[in-house]
């Protein structure tokens, strides 16, 4: 792992401004204006449906916005430099071909951006799939597609993390396991985005939360702000998605 005094960042990690995107009438994301620190991990909370995954899909050039921006490091992610090594992400935890090994999964996506093989065993290892690697993918548990899905997006050692629903299927060690991964790795400088809907879990591993309904911020809070028990992320979490839904 790089040390995170090492590296230098001349602008936010990432940084949203009003983006917004329209599909016909129907508005999935309305004005959206965020930033993330470095070192930090960051709860993106909402209902289904809610426009965390059309986020994320806007964050990554997967779709294009009817309007405003998302920059990545000063740039929008189809203009960085071996995006990869900058950024990784897992969407969708059924991207794979079923036929092929995991650890053949990787292989190939370390051949596509010139990546040694030696970090395909490294990241084998992280993610505790020693025992599977060689199994076909469509033999794996939804929890085991997880954690190849991390892995693939850890080969290229990226400084930014964005997760869509990463403790799906994970049984509890498996959860446990994760939480400190990436907690770990916020440690060493880099950053985290987490899309979820489960409170509980995501109240013991991030530092903020950003809570979107109907397309829209509706709330941002430090989970620091909620320590004196006044008030839970879900009471915090009901309140605000019902008021919009009113």
């Amino acid at each position: 792992m790089r040390d995170a005094s090492a590296r230098t960042l001349s602008h936010p990690v990432l940084r949203v401004s009003d983006l917004t995107k329209r599909y016909g009438d129907t508005v999935a994301v309305e004005a959206l204006t965020f930033a993330l620190a470095p070192g930090t991990i960051t709860g993106f909370l909402g209902p289904n449906g809610a426009g965390k995954t059309t986020t994320l899909r806007l964050l990554l050039g997967l779709a294009e916005p009817t309007a405003g921006e998302a920059l990545i490091f000063g740039h929008h992610y189809r203009e960085l430099e071996n995006p990869m090594h900058r950024v990784g992400a897992v969407l969708e935890s059924s991207d794979f071909d079923p036929g092929r090994s995991g650890r053949n999964h990787l292989r190939a996506l370390a051949l596509a951006t010139d990546i040694a093989f030696d970090r395909v065993e490294e990241l084998v290892a992280l993610v505790e799939l020693q025992a599977a690697a060689d199994r076909p993918v469509r033999t794996y548990s939804l929890g085991m597609r997880q954690r190849l899905g991390l892995a693939g997006a850890l080969l290229g050692n990226p400084d930014l993390l964005l997760l869509d629903e990463p403790a799906n299927g994970l049984d509890p060690a498996g959860v446990r396991w994760l939480r400190d991964f990436l907690r770990q790795f916020a440690a060493q400088g880099r950053t985290v985005l987490i899309s979820s809907h489960v409170l509980a879990e995501v109240a013991q591993t991030v530092d903020a939360v950003m809570i979107i309904n109907r397309g829209r911020l509706v709330a941002t809070v430090a989970l620091a702000e909620l320590s004196d028990g006044a008030r839970s992320l879900e009471d915090l979490y009901l309140e605000v998605t019902a008021k919009d839904a009113a």
